[in-house]
């Protein structure tokens, strides 16, 4: 698959969501259910993964962390940072 630039930005694909720049990439990502979506702190600051309807939550990561969450049911799950609450991202869970 990929390979991780010089700048240290690593392309993003499948179930995979980059923190990156203060910034969730893909901001929206569609996975059909049963998937298994990972977030990995590209950032140098912590940063968290943390559902709105509280239906999952990371601990902090720093630098080069991750976090899993396995998506059972179809529907849209909204998230935040809760460090930096400006930070946003949707998961869309399709059948």
């Amino acid at each position: 698959m990929g390979t991780a630039s010089p700048t240290g930005t690593t392309p993003v694909a499948g179930d995979q969501v980059s923190i990156d720049n203060f910034a969730f990439a893909p901001a929206v990502l569609t996975v059909r259910a049963g998937s298994t979506v990972t977030w990995t702190n590209r950032d140098e600051e912590p940063h968290t993964v943390a559902a709105n309807d509280g239906s999952f939550r990371s601990p902090g990561m720093g630098t080069g962390a991750s976090f899993s969450h396995t998506f059972a049911t179809p529907g849209t799950f909204d998230y935040v940072c809760s460090i930096h609450p400006s930070m946003h991202g949707t998961v869309v869970v399709a059948q």
